[in-house]
């Protein structure tokens, strides 16, 4: 199965399924990091060209420059630059009242080191509490490391329409946002997508199976409720509530069932492929520990959705809405049960 690709920006060619390390950092379950780093060649072999990390997911960014430095050593520099790995700069809730450049150069040193790298492909900046009025001004701080040579490329990470909107017009120049988008969390068509059609940036969706629910997995499961210790079920089970329930969520499993029997897929495949389709989407990131479910994610790039299989799906999409509100809004309340599950100071020494 061929592999889309995408060119984000010039020069920065970018698989259209980006292999997400959320789930590398521990907080999701036990990860053995020889079979972690051994397994990412199988995703670059398949087709899968692009790595998602951060600097706040604990231990990823050194296993990618872990396989960085042996994918040099063992195939040589041109195989090693055909992978592209995309961080996160992510400055402390504690510190935004005061992080300054050397702060910030200290961050993107630091992950530099970490990921073997002369220059960082693509940094996507977050700023959890933008009641504190700086996001523009440490954006700013953040665009002078590319004319140093430190990152190629900007982008963003969870902000909303009007904050996007006022890091563009400070001179931030993002070149994608990154963003949870899926069937059951449409956050970002309500305004996010269009402002991207209209400045000329893309999305990099993350979340589009809600950490593995949208699959034959939960198809006719009991409802596990709010009790697993894995923060990546926690979260999403979260979204399906405030897409309709435990049971809504049921009907979707259903309607997606019938289309993967129809298309002879799977339903990770037509989800993913539906989020895909979107407008202004550039990539969905796909996060996994290992390359166990490699040939399904893969079986992504076999699907075609069709007027019918859209049909299908509309009445029960009309009817529950999903999340309210812009994108990463209802995780900004740190006080709400979406806000309570995030760590926000994951970047001290």
């Amino acid at each position: 199965m061929t592999v889309e690709t995408t060119t984000l920006a010039p020069g920065h060619v970018i698989s259209r399924v980006l292999r997400g390390g959320w789930q590398l950092a521990g907080g999701h379950g036990a990860v053995e990091r020889e079979r972690a780093i051994g397994d990412m060649f199988a995703f670059l072999d398949a087709g899968i060209t692009t790595f998602d990390c951060a600097d706040i997911y604990t231990g990823v960014e050194e296993m990618i420059g872990a396989f960085r430095a042996r994918l040099l050593a063992e195939r040589g520099a041109e195989a090693a630059r055909a992978l592209k790995v995309h961080t996160k700069f992510v400055p402390d809730w504690d510190e935004l009242p005061r992080i300054g450049r050397e702060g910030v150069r200290a961050i993107i040193t630091r992950s530099l080191a970490r990921l073997n790298a002369e220059r960082l492909d693509l940094v996507q900046y977050h700023w959890w509490n933008i009641a504190v009025p700086r996001a523009a001004e440490v954006a700013l701080m953040l665009s002078e490391l590319p004319r140093e040579g430190l990152i190629a490329h900007l982008a963003g990470t969870n902000f909303d329409t009007p904050t996007t909107a006022a890091l563009l017009d400070a001179g931030y120049g993002l070149v994608s946002m990154q963003v949870q988008y899926s069937l059951l969390d449409r956050r970002p068509e309500h305004g996010l997508v269009a402002l991207a059609g209209a400045r000329g940036f893309k999305l990099l969706c993350y979340g589009a199976l809600a950490g593995g629910f949208l699959s034959e997995r939960w198809l006719g499961a009991a409802d596990p409720g709010f009790q697993p210790t894995n923060r990546s079920l926690v979260k999403y089970r979260l979204i399906i509530e405030e897409f309709g329930g435990w049971d809504a969520f049921q009907g979707l499993l259903a309607v997606l069932a019938r289309i993967a029997d129809r298309q002879g897929a799977t339903i990770p495949a037509i989800a993913t492929r539906w989020v895909l389709d979107r407008p202004a989407v550039a990539g969905a990131i796909i996060g996994a520990r290992y390359a166990d479910h490699l040939p399904g994610t893969l079986a992504t790039f076999g699907v075609a959705l069709t007027p019918q299989d859209h049909a299908e799906l509309a009445p029960l999409l009309a009817a529950h809405a999903g999340p309210p509100g812009d994108t990463y809004t209802l995780e900004r309340d740190r006080d709400g049960p979406h806000g309570r599950i995030m760590k926000y100071n994951l970047n001290r020494d």
